[in-house]
């Protein structure tokens, strides 16, 4: 069999798809990997849905050697239509949905839903043919696969049902691939139509409307001409990076404004995502001088011509340009061919929604000029400026609406000034309940509104600017509630059991994959970042209100995300097929036991009875996302086998079921802060997971070195293991987080030292060690190259010294370090300030601790130290900010240390902070140790007095 009907489905197969069918079907290959490949976005969901469908399509030709020859026959077929309209909705994809014709969205609506349905057929199928276990033996483990098919298949009635339900969609898709050809002719020529830029608008702002800018544009003047020598600087590039519609442009002009004068020539070019670089040139060099290229944008020049007209033209010349909304760094590389770098006293201004893209045009990160959202009050007066006449204020009664109105803005200009003019009528003021039905709009009308639609597109154009794997991540965050903090961590472990992760590599790494894709949604100022941890990486992110509307509209739309929030959104039609649901509101009563398509579901409230008490005829659920609610009985998720992600956080879950081990295809189970004290045994039996997060008091079965799939593990207790199950965390060599209470014992130290040591991939490592002296690791421990992060935080656990392989050679990439130590003296802080990639630093020296003391620091001896620290805090060390030379720390935003009254009396104390330029945040507890009271006071005041003395101002937080 394998040697006749695998060859050619193989061969079919491969030539479709260019694919490798044959990895499907072999038992080690990791699920997320079969279900997940090539899923893309277009027409906001389609591409998405027919994406992994392909590839299981292939899986299905190559395993179910006993399909009957028609039906075969119609999967190829079936396979061949489907990749044909792949490719064209790929086309699609890049079109706004309000340019498509009706025929085309409809058209892609339908093969969504047999995309869908398909999948579910084939997933179903697979998961008949899966059993409970593996064997260890991969031989035994394919015989065992095959003779399972094989019984299957002797059933008449499985081999009826799948042959009916292929033979349906072969027929619908041959009746698609007919409207497809319809329509083809249209979609080849739906192309972008000519449509006014709301952006340019900003151009032509009267400088009196401004509100908030000037200190601003202020501050970036100085940047551009500061000094009196400035005149002899070599060409300077300052980049203006943020999130659509915060005024970039706006800020642009101002600045352009203000100074043109003093420079001989000077050009504004908006550049756009899709630029037309001849006529972009040529607009420059019509703004540089309207007389000698007045006929310019009317004459054929080829690009070399143009940039060589410019060079020539700014030759000798001091000049000042914008280039406003670059999109792309190789964009920017070209225009910039046509600016020597050798004009003395020129200068340029970019604009761009992107980091990484305003970091390419400067040549330091101190170039780069990051907008913020207005402050409560300028937003306010640019409000009720536009509102309320001159001479009149806020009436009373509208006070409280009007705030809840400028929380819903942000402080993004472009929505202030939208809605603020939406409630101006000639001054003459609104009635009150028109400004709550507004103010309730904002929360899920915003795309329903027409007065809305320049404010939308301005959103939109980052949206649809994003590559297609990308747009079903940024959608997927509509599942979220109005400022909910969405942790990283648990998103991108979302993503990959939804399947918006993938790879065609069988080893790659998908949560390092999941991570670039969010730290890309970051870069495109789509997502807005929360906290720091280890190597500046972001804990959490939020979604700006503006954009969570657009995307809860999209995603209602297009039957991505079904949102049940009570604030008016339309309601689910239980005759549509439910796809992902996020509860939100607990006064919604919807009855969703019918929604059995669905295959997300995500609850946000605690009382959930009689909502997901009985959910276990979802056979096609790949989510179950429970945390913090109400509920303590979850025996239905034993039929839920196609589920990838279970979480159950801080419910009242007393007991997992046995019958755990019938989800095979289970990536991630969450269960902190439940009740479960043992884990049944067959919790090991899932070969295929992938992030398994426990608490302390919950005991693990032995055999957990069959989780051979394990990346994630944590927090495991080793008080009351054996050795051998220690030894067992040395078989999971795929860990890459692992985290674990234990005892300072020898003999459990000696085991685990070996266990670690096989952990290779390991890139983040928590050790709470209860006893004090910290022995486990031994001298000539030797860490994982690849570790980034390594805590001991436990408080009452430390080394009597600093371990020797904490070095720069052994820690090269340790990007998060807290450590305790017995006696921290310089030469400590000196070695640790050599390691060449540490971004955060919690270090204490315990010997004061109980003392109330504080050990101090004498200057470091290097300027090269702490290159990449962004926050260090020391505890019960006097690290003041003069200890750390000029040139050293340049990085750092957030400084804690440990100051010693008494110290204020002394004529050579030093606590100046300006040659720390990045400093944001001080945080200082002071210590009275035998000082006076007025030394006491005189403390706080030097040290308040460094702090303003800031050219930044940090916010100084004294204890």
């Amino acid at each position: 069999i394998l040697g006749q009907q695998h060859e050619h489905c193989h061969n079919t197969f491969l030539c479709n798809h260019r694919a490798r069918p044959l990895s499907f079907f072999r038992p080690k290959t990791r699920p997320q990997q079969c279900v997940a490949r090539g899923i893309e976005l277009a027409m906001e969901i389609a591409v998405g849905a027919i994406g992994p469908l392909l590839p299981k399509l292939g899986a299905l030709l190559v395993g179910e050697f006993t399909l009957e020859k028609r039906v075969r026959k119609g999967i190829e077929s079936l396979v061949t239509k489907l990749t044909l309209m792949h490719a064209a909705l790929h086309k699609v994809a890049k079109v706004p949905p309000q340019q498509l014709d009706e025929g085309v969205k409809i058209w892609a609506g339908k093969l969504k839903d047999l995309s869908y349905k398909m999948e579910d057929i084939v997933d179903a199928f697979m998961v008949r043919v899966e059993d409970g276990g593996e064997p260890t033996n991969p031989r035994n483990r394919v015989k065992k696969v095959l003779k399972k098919t094989i019984k299957l298949f002797k059933n008449g009635k499985t081999l009826h049902w799948i042959s009916d339900a292929l033979e349906e969609a072969v027929h619908q898709a041959k009746q698609l691939a007919e409207l497809r050809q319809r329509y083809d002719q249209e979609m080849r020529d739906t192309s972008v139509g000519p449509s006014v830029d709301p952006r340019i608008l900003a151009l032509y702002t009267d400088a009196a409307e401004l509100v908030g800018i000037e200190e601003s544009r202020d501050e970036l003047i100085t940047k551009l001409i500061e000094g009196d020598d400035w005149l002899k600087h070599p060409l300077k590039t300052i980049s203006i990076v943020g999130f659509g519609g915060l005024g970039k442009t706006t800020l642009a002009k101002a600045v352009y404004d203000k100074i043109k004068v003093q420079f001989d020539c000077g050009a504004f070019a908006s550049i756009s995502q899709n630029p037309d670089m001849k006529k972009v040139f040529k607009n420059i060099l019509y703004e540089l001088d309207k007389n000698k290229y007045a006929q310019i944008r009317n004459e054929e020049w080829e690009e070399k011509h143009l940039i060589d007209e410019l060079i020539e033209f700014l030759s000798c010349k001091r000049y000042i340009i914008v280039i406003d909304d670059i999109w792309d760094e190789k964009v920017w590389e070209f225009i910039n061919c046509a600016f020597s770098k050798k004009s003395l006293g020129s200068r340029l201004i970019t604009t761009t929604r992107i980091v990484t893209v305003s970091e390419a045009c400067c040549s330091s990160r101190d170039d780069v000029y990051r907008m913020k959202p207005l402050s409560d009050d300028v937003s306010r007066t640019l409000f009720c400026k536009i509102v309320f006449s001159q001479d009149k204020g806020c009436p009373q009664e509208l006070v409280q609406v009007s705030k809840d109105i400028l929380k819903k803005c942000g402080g993004i200009p472009l929505a202030i000034i939208t809605i603020a003019s939406l409630l101006a009528n000639n001054h003459q003021i609104k009635p009150k309940e028109q400004w709550y039905a507004l103010l309730n709009s904002i929360g899920h009308g915003l795309t329903e509104d027409r007065s809305l639609e320049q404010m939308k597109k301005i959103l939109l154009y980052s949206y649809y600017d994003l590559p297609s794997y990308l747009k079903p991540c940024l959608l997927y965050l509509s599942i979220f509630p109005e400022d909910y903090k969405i942790m990283k961590i648990k998103l991108i472990w979302r993503w990959i059991s939804e399947g918006f992760v993938y790879s065609e590599k069988q080893e790659t790494d998908l949560y390092e994959l999941g991570k670039k894709y969010f730290n890309e949604l970051v870069n495109r100022s789509m997502i807005q970042p929360i906290g720091i941890d280890d190597g500046e990486d972001k804990q959490a992110c939020r979604v700006h209100d503006m954009v969570l509307d657009i995307l809860c509209s999209l995603s209602t739309e297009e039957n991505f995300v079904t949102i049940l929030d009570g604030t008016g959104r339309k309601m689910p039609n239980l005759e549509s097929k439910v796809r992902r649901l996020s509860i939100q509101n607990s006064q919604i009563d919807v009855d969703i036991t019918r929604m059995t398509q669905m295959r997300s579901l995500t609850v946000f409230i605690n009382n959930v009875v009689g909502k997901v008490s009985d959910i276990s005829s979802f056979q096609v659920l790949r989510v179950l996302d429970l945390e913090g609610c109400d509920i303590s009985d979850i025996g239905y998720v034993r039929n839920l086998v196609h589920l990838r992600y279970l979480g159950l956080r801080s419910t009242h879950v007393e007991d997992l079921p046995t019958e755990i081990k019938k989800l095979q295809f289970l990536l991630t189970l969450d269960l902190r802060g439940t009740k479960i004290k043992v884990l049944p045994s067959s919790v090991v039996q899932l070969r295929r997971l992938m992030c398994l997060y426990v608490d302390l008091h919950m005991k693990l079965p032995s055999g957990i070195d069959n989780l051979a799939s394990l990346e994630v593990l944590g927090t495991v207790l080793l008080y009351d293991m054996d050795l051998n199950a220690v030894k067992e965390l040395g078989h999971l060599t795929k860990l890459r987080v692992l985290q674990f209470h234990c005892d300072d014992d020898e003999s459990l130290g000696k085991a685990l030292k070996e266990s670690l040591s096989n952990l290779y991939k390991l890139d983040s490592l928590d050790i709470f060690v209860r006893g004090g002296d910290i022995n486990i690791l031994s001298e000539d421990w030797v860490p994982p190259l690849q570790l980034r992060r390594l805590a001991f935080p436990m408080p009452f656990s430390w080394f009597k010294t600093l371990p020797s392989w904490i070095n720069p050679s052994s820690l090269s990439l340790l990007t998060y370090l807290d450590i305790k130590v017995a006696e921290v003296r310089s030469e400590v802080i000196q070695l640790i300030g050599m390691l060449p990639a540490l971004c955060v630093l919690e270090i204490m020296d315990v010997s004061k601790f109980y003392e109330e003391r504080v050990v101090e620091m004498s200057a470091l001896s290097s300027v090269a130290l702490f290159p990449c620290a962004t926050k260090c805090h020391f505890f019960c060390i006097g690290a003041v900010p003069s200890m750390f030379p000029r040139g050293a720390a340049l990085r750092l935003k957030h400084l804690g240390f440990t100051f010693s009254a008494k110290w204020i009396a002394r004529e050579n104390i030093d606590l100046c902070m300006r040659h720390l330029p990045s400093l944001e945040r001080v945080e200082v507890k002071v210590i009275k140790e035998e000082a006076s009271d007025r030394e006491v006071y005189e403390a706080k005041a030097a040290l308040r007095a460094a702090a303003e003395d800031h050219p930044n101002r940090p916010v100084l937080d004294l204890h």
